[in-house]
């Protein structure tokens, strides 16, 4: 991972849907289902899962824990926080006394006396950098985190903590986690450029833009019940990032070019994204286990630089940014 010497697995199992879209014996299915295939890398966060509010924060870590229970020195595991926990203003961002808070609790939830990645799930515009990294770099001095990174933070924000880190001497972020794909590219304007030549690792999620990249979906018609399109609180937030007609349009196009390739759009965006040599593992999700095979395949597939050029200029325009919402 990055300019550590720490090995993952090219494939992320993310773990978001875990407790609300999908019940506890579902998710242990689907955690076996990666480990078979040799996933060694598990990322979830304490506000999980996904879609749900203050009454189901936390429920993901558990259900996570539970399936680590006797096997936990197999897996890298990797969490995050700074998302609301509860009902006090300090229950949340990136202060020393949430992160210490915050870092108890998934301690204690996945059942494990240390965490191999924490994270930052995303910036806190009210808490300084340095006190922030200050935080963590006591919980790496203290054993209870063995590596840390960021989530959802701009490049510039990112060299910026880099440079506090090595001013003041403390730890540095290891690892960042973008939302990358073909349908989000802002990225590799910047971050995956500065990733590159910092050696941070990049563990983007996302990959198949929240299942619209598998060419399931029908612009015709609502977005289907429990997808990730209609999962309770977030799924105003993913028909926002990607239920538009320029986003149809384009999957429609890239159609032909997986079939040409003998493979599934999942499989094809998936690898795709594991082509850019910045990314270090792509995290994906599944609601069913068998709906982890296509994205798993991803990892021993053989992206051509012909193909990767096609879908480099078919999806370019993403390069720029959103379309206006």
């Amino acid at each position: 991972m990055g300019r550590t010497g720490l090995p993952v697995s090219r494939i992320c199992l993310g773990t978001m849907t875990f407790g609300l879209q999908c019940d506890e014996a579902t998710s242990h299915a689907i955690l076996d289902r990666a480990s078979d295939a040799g996933v060694t890398f598990l990322d979830t966060a304490d506000v999980y899962p996904l879609g749900g509010g203050l009454e189901t924060v936390g429920r993901t870590e558990e259900i996570v824990g539970r399936w680590l229970k006797g096997r936990r020195d197999r897996f890298v595991v990797a969490t995050k926080c700074v998302g609301r926990m509860g009902p006090s203003p300090w229950d949340q961002g990136a202060s020393r006394r949430h992160i210490l808070d915050a870092v108890e609790g998934s301690l204690r939830r996945l059942g494990t006396d240390h965490i191999d990645l924490y994270q930052m799930h995303s910036y806190d515009p009210e808490t300084p950098i340095d006190e922030t990294l200050g935080a963590l770099d006591h919980l790496v001095r203290s054993g209870k985190v063995r590596y840390i990174g960021c989530s959802n933070y701009l490049g510039y924000r990112v060299a910026r903590a880099i440079g506090r880190s090595e001013a003041l001497g403390l730890v540095r972020f290891d690892s960042v986690q973008p939302r990358y794909n073909l349908l989000f590219r802002q990225p590799e304007r910047e971050l995956l450029p500065l990733c590159l030549e910092e050696g941070i690792g990049v563990i983007p999620y996302n990959p198949i833009a929240g299942g619209l990249l598998s060419g399931r979906h029908d612009p015709g018609r609502p977005p289907e019940e429990n997808s990730r399109f209609t999962l309770g609180t977030a799924g105003q937030m993913y028909q926002a990032r990607y239920w538009r007609d320029r986003e149809f349009e384009t999957v429609r196009a890239l159609a032909p070019l997986a079939e040409e390739a003998g493979t599934s759009m999942v499989t094809l965006a998936v690898a795709w994204v594991l082509a850019n040599p910045a990314i270090t593992s792509a995290i994906v999700g599944a609601s069913r286990p068998e709906q982890l095979d296509d994205s798993l395949a991803a990892a021993g597939f053989a992206m051509t630089p012909e193909l990767k050029s096609r879908l480099d200029e078919l999806t370019v325009e993403y390069r720029m940014g959103d379309a206006p919402r």
